[in-house]
Parts: C-alpha cells; structure tokens; sequence
C-alpha cells in the first residue's frame, strides 16, 4: 500500500528487531526492492514524490510478496520536517540525487547542511547515513554541507552488508564508463 503523507507518519508493522531504513528519493525501486529480499526482518521505507514510479514498485512487491517494503508519497523536506518521529530510522539512503549542476538551480539541491541537521534527528543514535552521487561537484558540496554538522562521523563502516547492491542510476552510469562516489556517516551525538 501506498501512503500519502500528509502529517505524521505512524509505523507500519514494524519488524521485531526494529530497525528501519529509509530509501529517500527511491525512483525506479530496484535498490528498495532489493534491500528488502536481502533483509526481510528489517522494515524498508521508500519514499518518492512521483505516484506513478510508486505504483509500479508496489505491483513488483504485490507479484513478490514482499512484506517488508512501505511506500511513502511524500516531500523529502516535509518528511524529515515533520513526518517522521525523531530516532526512528537505523540507516537512510540518498543515492544519486539530482544535482542540479547549474548554478541557478543550486538551491533545489537536497543534500544541504539545513537537511542534513533535520535528517540527524530522525536517526537513532549510531545510525548511519549513506550518501552516493556521480557528479564530482555535487559530492564536493555534499561534504562542505555535512562538515558543518558535529553530529555527523565520517566512517568505512556501515554499508558492508549493501555496498554490492546498485541502483539503477549506478548500473547505468557503470555501462557508459561513470563511477558513483559513496559516503558514509554515523550519527554520534
């Protein structure tokens, strides 16, 4: 089922060991998707604003029967803002964001410091944030926005367990030469 956020998201079947993920921006699904074969006692969160990418992910886990996945229609920053209860998540997602490469268009990027902080809050405390994207320039910005904030640790930990899982951005930036740049943060304050 999908649901469409309006104001405060209430959790879904939580599994038993409580950890929750957050695919944030998770378009096509195949990386949700996957996320959720791989670790079926974790509860999976993919959220997009897009309802017709939505609708076909939930008739890929309606043909899989995969019970793990809640699809969320809602606005990142209204997700963050107020949607979602503070230490809820175990590890967030945002993978190849658009960069938005044009100096005009900088301020529709996702990945600020002002999101970053907000984002903090939703982790539970030594949960991790996973960041990826393919343009050198947006990676750059990325870093100087989370540098700002001391809640955030550098780590080499935290995605072991996914970093052979691809999103479709990632399969098809491999195929035309493209490498995608992965961070990873651990929340410690």
């Amino acid at each position: 089922m999908i649901q469409i956020l309006t104001g405060c998201y209430g959790r879904w079947n939580p599994p038993e060991s409580n950890q929750i993920e957050l695919d944030l921006g998770c378009g096509k699904g195949g990386y949700l998707l996957l996320l959720a074969k791989l670790f079926p006692e974790r509860l999976i969160l993919g959220a997009d604003v897009m309802l017709g990418r939505l609708r076909k992910i939930q008739k890929k886990i309606d043909r899989g029967n995969i019970k793990n996945v809640q699809l969320l229609r809602v606005n990142a920053w209204n997700l963050i803002g107020y949607c979602l209860p503070d230490h809820t998540l175990s590890r967030v997602h945002i993978l190849c964001p658009d960069p938005w490469p044009k100096a005009r268009h900088r301020s529709k990027r996702l990945v600020t410091s002002e999101f970053l902080g907000r984002l903090a809050q939703k982790l539970i405390p030594g949960g991790t944030l996973h960041l990826s994207t393919d343009d050198d320039q947006y990676n750059t910005f990325m870093m100087d926005a989370i540098a700002q904030l001391p809640c955030y640790q550098k780590t080499n930990q935290g995605i072991n367990d996914v970093i052979h899982c691809k999103t479709d951005f990632e399969l098809r930036f491999e195929k035309i030469g493209l490498s995608v740049n992965h961070q990873v943060f651990v929340r410690v304050v």
